[in-house]
């Protein structure tokens, strides 16, 4: 019999905005990819309990109580371990640029430092890194303080405050305190030099502290506070501090539906998902954020010589993404094969993305620093781009791996393009053929009104000519196409209500996607859900929908991909299009709740 195995939503994470990891409710360290989070991972047990490797604490406590929760206004993990004759805790974290330098230590690691906190405990650790996705055991070695993990391409020391024993491509130690005692571990580079009990002390204070300075720039003060900025805290965690990058999810491979194919690698930049964090950090006051992004993508414009003004997704340093490949040696979460890294996706063409892209440059523009010309000249061939290819079909929002199609949500976010742009060139006074841009823009929305409405029952409908739903149709308020109390709109909102909608949960589509098995409900959609019926007037409903929403994140406030149809997490976790789609829904609403709120038209 196997050990039992751990669920997506057991889990926090922590980072240092360069990688991250996964500490599940038990204390263990089941996934980290090192050096940064697309890099193969060090630890995988996530995905395959035999082989992926994993660091382990585990207290001699009978049956204890396993709580997890961060301290506050950070992204420093806390794991306790209570049970009657004694408790445990401990706290995972890794310092990020700002805190190593604070601490006056440029070493890149992880810290775990347990300390009792009653009774006498003693404790089993056991770290063993699996290398490049699992396919390598490294060397196991003492050295001074610790044991060095040797491989092909990466080496790692663990230092300890206790006696840890090298063997086979691990470490491991036993060890016992007693209340108020403290012991602590520290992964890194083998560069890394043996810390001391003062050092780790500081790497965690200059880190907590971080954090807070951070999150202290939040102008949010409305309802759902809490939550709202620990979305914020989730989305710096998947930032690249060196590149400004965004990644979609911190995971790969974990599956939208159990035991079926649904497997997909999202640890990379998709200017989709990037641009939305954007407009969700502009709104909570983080515009640096914004900025450093917008420079990330224009290098990406700047460098591109295909033909093709921008790719689908990149990696986080700006290259090329990783080919889609997969690992037959990984047994997969709870079996679902294939494991895969790397994205087929970047292979398709979305034209959504462009709309999403501009809608951000344009509210960075309105509050961040002005675009300049050379800026304005990469948006002026992004427009060009879309005026030639905006009536082309595509692989639309949700990937899809059949055949292109007319998708109603690709066709607005080109008009999103098209109109944020003449915007932007009014609101700057910037040259540009705004003749022709409003033509090609107004073309579109006759296209839509014509071609994209059900024959029966008018209402909005997935692809041209077709009659299923989309709940990326959700958007159409939200980018501001079509009025939110628009008659059509307010029965297309109905019609998703009625048929993609669950008790809160919504799911994508119910079309056959060319996919086997049946995926989970869509954590976005639900808050995107949320936000319709809240611009509709429909205030009651859109409160409990967000409640409900709300509810399906774990019990850290981190949001997966997807749920199944108890509301468990499924997919890649933790989610930064679920967590902007939350700031989102939770900002329009809060401001609606307000009495002293007087709404004012913005784009």
């Amino acid at each position: 019999m196997g050990k039992p195995r751990r669920t997506i939503g057991e889990h926090g994470i922590v980072g240092d905005m360069e990688t991250a990891a996964l500490v599940a409710r038990d204390g263990t360290i089941d996934y980290c990819c090192w050096p940064a989070l697309d890099s193969p991972t060090i630890f995988a047990d996530l995905l395959d309990g035999e082989r992926g490797g994993a660091f382990e604490i585990e207290p001699e406590l009978d049956r204890p109580r396993h709580l997890q929760l961060y301290i506050p206004d950070t992204n420093v993990l806390l794991t306790r371990w209570m049970a009657e004759h004694g408790s445990a805790e401990v706290v995972d974290l890794m310092p990020q640029a700002e805190a190593r330098h604070r601490a006056g230590d440029g070493a890149r690691c992880l810290i775990r430092r347990v300390t009792v906190t009653s009774g006498t405990v003693a404790f089993t650790m056991r770290c063993t890194p699996r290398f490049d996705y699992a396919r390598e055991v490294p060397m196991a070695a003492a050295v001074e303080g610790g044991v060095r993990f040797s491989g092909r391409d990466l080496s790692l020391c663990l230092f300890a405050s206790v006696p840890l024993d090298p063997a086979d491509g691990s470490a491991s130690a036993r060890f016992t305190l007693s209340k108020g005692e403290s012991a602590w571990f520290v992964l890194g580079d083998a560069a890394m030099a043996c810390p001391d009990d003062a050092a780790v002390l500081a790497c965690i204070d200059a880190t907590t502290e971080a954090w807070r300075s951070w999150l202290g720039r939040s102008t949010y003060k409305g309802r759902w506070r809490e939550q709202v900025l620990r979305s914020a805290l989730t989305l710096k965690l998947l930032t690249s501090a060196r590149h400004g990058s965004i990644a979609a999810a911190a995971t790969f491979s974990l599956p939208e539906a159990i035991g079926s194919e649904r497997n997909w690698d999202y640890r990379a930049t998709w200017i989709r998902d990037a641009s939305f964090t954007v407009y969700a950090f502009l709104r909570l006051g983080f515009v640096a954020e914004a900025e450093q992004f917008n420079q990330w993508v224009r290098g990406r414009v700047m460098a591109s010589d295909d033909g093709n003004p921008l790719r689908i997704l990149y990696a986080l340093d700006g290259g090329a993404p990783a080919a889609e490949r997969e690992l037959a040696h990984l047994a997969g979460y709870a079996d679902s094969r294939p494991v895969r890294i790397g994205n087929a996706a970047s292979e398709q063409i979305q034209l959504d993305i462009f709309g999403e892209l501009l809608d951000s440059a344009y509210l960075s523009n309105k509050y961040g620093t002005a675009i300049h010309h050379e800026g304005w000249q990469h948006v002026c061939g992004l427009v060009d781009h879309v005026i030639a290819h905006w009536n082309a079909p595509d692989a639309g929002i949700w990937e899809m791996r059949s055949a292109p199609r007319h998708f109603l949500h690709s066709r607005v976010m080109c008009w999103v393009a098209l109109d944020r742009a003449i915007r932007l060139a009014k609101k700057r006074s910037l040259p540009a053929p705004l003749v022709a841009w409003a033509e090609a823009r107004d073309a579109i929305v006759d296209d839509v009104w014509t071609n994209f409405r059900h024959p029966e029952h008018g209402y909005f409908v997935q692809e041209r000519g077709g009659t299923e739903l989309d709940a990326a149709l959700l958007m159409l308020p939200l980018v501001r196409f079509v009025s939110s109390t628009d008659p059509v709109w307010l029965s297309t909102l109905d019609a998703i209500g009625a048929q993609l909608c669950d008790d809160g949960l919504v799911y994508r589509y119910r079309g056959d996607d060319g996919l086997e098995g049946e995926e989970g409900a869509f954590t976005t959609c639900t808050f995107w859900y949320a936000e319709c019926l809240a611009r509709a007037g429909r205030l009651d409903e859109a409160q409990m929908i967000l409640a409900k929403g709300i509810a399906y994140a774990n019990p850290l406030g981190l949001f997966a991909e997807e749920t199944d149809g108890r509301g468990l997490p499924l997919g890649n976790f933790p989610q930064a299009l679920t967590h902007l789609a939350f700031i989102s829904a939770a900002y329009f609403l809060d401001r609606q709740l307000d009495p002293a709120y007087r709404p004012i038209w913005q784009p």
